[in-house]
């Protein structure tokens, strides 16, 4: 089984260092809290539902000016994987795939969890809430929580 990781670094000034790595590649990146500020919610959401549904797919953008990237979740029955694409440019014209991890979703879902709780353990001593522009998205988070423990 390969293994996965994914480190959400705490956020200075509306930028998230985000990190993923398996046996196979690694890929690393800054992120920025705009234009799409829902981004940490919609993942998530998107990982809430990872864990209780068995056919499920569900893209999400996120961006570090002016490069974008689309992270698309994907869950056939018992095998789940994240793509990351990236895009130079906002106008999204031409596009590669910079990172793969197909595993069982909850090893998936583990792995974010893991790292989604040390942003919120740390959002006090980061100040998340100034260097992100807005609140940690305690709501979904919890949510997510409880759908692991099912």
């Amino acid at each position: 089984m390969k293994t996965f990781e994914v480190s959400f670094n705490s956020p200075q000034c509306g930028w998230m260092s985000v990190g993923f790595k398996n046996t196979e590649n690694e890929f690393h990146s800054t992120t920025a809290y705009t234009p799409y500020k829902s981004v940490l919610s919609e993942i998530l959401q998107t990982l809430t539902v990872l864990v209780t549904e068995d056919d499920f797919e569900k893209l999400i953008k996120w961006n570090r000016l002016p490069e974008e990237f689309d992270f698309i979740f994907k869950r056939n029955n018992d095998l789940a994987s994240i793509e990351i694409y990236q895009y130079p440019t906002n106008e999204r014209l031409e596009k590669e795939l910079v990172f793969t991890h197909t595993g069982e979703p909850l090893q998936i879902a583990e792995s974010f969890h893991e790292t989604f709780t040390q942003l919120y353990e740390a959002r006090e001593t980061d100040e998340f809430e100034a260097n992100w522009k807005q609140p940690f998205p305690f709501a979904d988070f919890q949510k997510f929580e409880l759908a692991l423990k099912k």
